[in-house]
């Protein structure tokens, strides 16, 4: 387990009295111009995607530090927990079929599976693919941080199966949205044009809901809302649960 160093907390925080509807996360404008130079990466070699996805974790824990300060919200950066074999994390074992980086908020962790992010992306040596995996389950880290997993996860405590399963399909493709405002905003240091947005997508696509699912959103849904965060660059155009029905299908 490797865990980056926190962000101060700030003294003058800011009430969180509306997690899902006038979040204090979303009034602070956009997320700014991301510098982020990470090594070259190498799929074949595990402990280059390791190198490269902890500089992608240095630059996450700035850009969305400084953006948490900036807003008035307390921010502690998330422990990171990289796996190379089979474990247990406070939200279950892992690795679980078809996840192959997950956070949970039990213990602020993000967990990724250093060869199974690859072998998930079926050898891809794109690394944008890779860069935007990991902000999307990031996306989940600044949920937990504005009070807004909480708040979905008491909803969905006491919601039937259909209700349950919207509530999570606005979780995840609020996460998909909050991954592409970073990776917008780091874009240009990045180098990332035209290409590197049509594979972040068509990757997003792959993880969207398929034939038996219904938690992620459809493909259509899952590159909308990332679309929107790379175009957007601001959190606020990410509030996914005061959207339409037919915009979280």
């Amino acid at each position: 387990m490797l865990s980056a160093e926190s962000a101060s907390p700030d003294t003058d925080a800011v009430p969180i009295e509306d997690p899902l509807g006038q979040n204090p996360l979303y009034a602070n404008g956009e997320l700014g111009e991301v510098t982020c130079r990470p090594p070259q990466m190498d799929a074949e070699d595990p402990a280059s995607v390791e190198t490269f996805v902890h500089a992608i974790a240095d630059c996450l824990d700035a850009a969305w530090g400084t953006y948490f300060h900036e807003a008035g919200i307390p921010f502690s950066s998330p422990n990171r927990v990289y796996w190379y074999a089979a474990g247990n994390s406070p939200c279950g074992p892992f690795p679980k079929e078809g996840t192959a980086a997950f956070y949970c908020q039990a213990n602020q962790g993000l967990y990724l599976g250093v060869e199974d992010i690859v072998a998930a992306s079926a050898g891809s040596d794109e690394a944008e693919a890779y860069t935007f995996l990991l902000s999307h389950e990031y996306g989940h880290h600044v949920q937990g941080q504005s009070m807004i997993l909480a708040e979905f996860r008491s909803l969905r405590g006491n919601a039937d199966e259909k209700t349950a399963d919207e509530l999570t399909r606005r979780n995840e493709l609020q996460a998909n949205c909050l991954g592409g405002v970073f990776v917008g905003s780091a874009e240009e240091s990045l180098g990332y044009g035209k290409s590197e947005r049509a594979n972040i997508l068509d990757s997003v696509g792959l993880r969207s809901d398929h034939a038996g699912t219904s938690t992620h959103g459809s493909v259509e849904n899952g590159r909308l809302w990332t679309a929107h965060g790379l175009d957007r660059l601001d959190p606020a155009a990410c509030n996914t649960w005061e959207a339409r029905e037919e915009l979280v299908r």
